[in-house]
């Protein structure tokens, strides 16, 4: 067996690359579990429906950047220093590494921002988006219920930014770091902000998001196309889509119902029409 994968490299990333998830996963469900048990918004069973959908997600998410991710992030990074003038992609390369990441987290949430609100604006997206949306319990480990297409679009619009300031670059010593480093803080910021979990971070949650702000945005009605940022909640103030008040959503879920199982939820994008969610009637400020 390990003579056979070490004749198909591909084939080892792939092993290799489920085997950290798993460990990943033990990780989070450590920290996360017994903190959603002591502390939830909503009590529900351990193993609440979808829960296996869910775990089966995460999995798929764990392999969908080696498998699909990155060739075109790769293309990315070497279009933006083929088209763009060295002055732009190479004005950050004489800052210290610890500048870098500070703004490889700001801008990249800048066009991460954009990205998740065009998943809901426009309706070809919507399609992908919703399969995230569709959960009515939120858990750590809904983070995982991503659609391959609406993960690689995502992720695509963070890195775009990184590559074209020059805050992350293909060449040089370690040209992958500051992508891996924030694709890494975002993953765990996400699992942390999707948690069944009745934390509130006080004056801090107008600086970091945190399970209230995010719940609101997986509400089913009211205020559902707010707090589209992953970590930065003043990208949301600046863009009028910041919504923040003391209580907790009453509903999550969509309006239009998506297949429960693995295979009809990877299906669903292409089966039929979805119509991107109407902007809700509430004043955007609001909160």
């Amino acid at each position: 067996m390990l003579s056979f994968l070490a004749q198909h490299e591909h084939l080892l990333q792939l092993v290799q690359s489920v085997v950290r998830a798993g460990i990943s996963l033990v990780v989070i469900s450590i920290l996360f579990t017994p903190l959603e048990l002591l502390f939830p918004v909503r009590r529900e069973k351990l193993l609440y429906k979808g829960w296996g959908t869910n775990l089966m997600w995460y999995f798929i998410g764990s392999i969908t950047p080696l498998i699909v991710l990155a060739p075109p992030a790769a293309a990315l990074a070497w279009a933006a220093h083929t088209l763009l003038p060295d002055a732009v992609t190479g004005a950050a390369a004489n800052l210290p590494l610890w500048a870098r990441m500070i703004l490889a987290m700001i801008v990249g949430e800048i066009g991460f921002y954009w990205g998740h609100r065009w998943c809901h604006e426009w309706k070809w997206l919507w399609r992908f988006h919703a399969v995230h949306h569709s959960a009515e319990h939120i858990s750590f480990l809904v983070n995982s219920r991503t659609h391959p297409v609406d993960q690689v679009f995502t992720r695509l619009c963070g890195l775009v930014l990184l590559y074209a300031t020059g805050l992350a670059s293909p060449v040089g010593p370690n040209p992958g770091l500051i992508p891996s480093v924030i694709l890494l803080v975002g993953s765990f910021w996400s699992f942390f902000i999707h948690a069944n979990v009745r934390w509130r971070l006080g004056p801090l949650e107008e600086i970091l998001s945190s399970p209230a702000f995010h719940h609101w945005h997986h509400t089913k009605e009211d205020h559902r196309d707010h707090n589209y940022a992953s970590m930065l909640p003043v990208m949301d103030r600046v863009f009028g889509t910041f919504h923040l008040p003391r209580e907790w959503p009453a509903e999550y879920g969509v309006m239009k119902p998506i297949a429960t199982t693995l295979t009809g939820q990877m299906l669903d994008p292409f089966l039929g029409e979805r119509a991107a969610p109407e902007p809700s009637p509430a004043a955007p400020n609001q909160g």
